[in-house]
């Protein structure tokens, strides 16, 4: 399982960033009771909601803080819960993990009462500069493991979606988190805790140069206008299916 050799150390650098939380908290608001699935190291769970988080890898699991929901060992596509057991389900930066996504969709829909709430990467989603200048086996795989918003309406019905601009300063280490501070992307710590830089060809060459373009000054020349930027829509998405 790939975050039981990639996990190890990833509550340090996927730290929740208190922006997101906020959008996500606001999503969940009515929610009187979560099951938080692909729940990871616990980021962005609602302490006070949360009831139950679901998560295959017990590298993940042993990271969750003292005092979180219980976790239980499992994978989206067969949740060991009841229907229409808990108010809301969240899936956090997961889905693009699931073997099948469209069966992983409809058990969140099964379990949840009233609402599915989703944070993913849309494919339709602007271009970004570390995926297409040094990393496009990144993005050509991505395209294929994240649903389109269209999908996920097939799937669960009418959806909102939100677009959510990741700040400069974001604290949570996701592949989008760093797109003002380039030279982050060269420490083998940010990319270990990220799955996008996983398991793909291609990345020491894409290392090379992204370092050498640093350094020449062509990374400030093509893209010194970020610089001036507080956020930037790196295609992150708040997805909420009413049932």
């Amino acid at each position: 399982m790939l975050y039981d050799t990639i996990g190890k150390g990833y509550a340090v650098q996927r730290r929740p960033d208190p922006r997101i939380a906020a959008w996500l908290q606001q999503a969940l608001s009515e929610a009187d009771s979560i099951a938080n699935v692909g729940a990871g190291a616990g980021s962005y769970e609602v302490p006070a909601k949360t009831v139950v988080a679901i998560e295959p890898s017990m590298q993940m699991v042993r990271q969750r803080p003292a005092g979180a929901a219980p976790a239980i060992q499992a994978v989206a596509e067969h949740l060991p819960l009841r229907d229409d057991s808990v108010s809301a389900v969240t899936a956090i930066l997961t889905i693009h993990h699931w073997a099948e996504c469209t069966r992983g969709l409809q058990e969140l829909g099964r379990v949840a009462r009233d609402r599915v709430v989703l944070l993913t990467w849309d494919p339709d989603a602007p271009p970004f500069w570390l995926t297409t200048h040094y990393f496009p086996a990144i993005v050509q795989r991505d395209l294929q493991r994240f649903p389109s918003m269209s999908d996920l309406a097939r799937v669960l019905g009418p959806i909102s979606v939100q677009v959510i601009p990741v700040p400069h300063d974001c604290v949570d280490g996701f592949l989008g988190a760093y797109w003002r501070r380039p030279r982050a992307y060269l420490e083998a710590a940010v990319r270990s805790a990220s799955s996008g830089f996983n398991e793909l060809p291609g990345m020491e060459e894409g290392l090379i140069r992204l370092k050498a373009d640093l350094e020449s000054g062509a990374w400030l020349q093509r893209h010194g206008r970020l610089l001036d930027r507080e956020s930037l829509d790196v295609g992150y998405r708040i997805v909420v299916a009413e049932l």
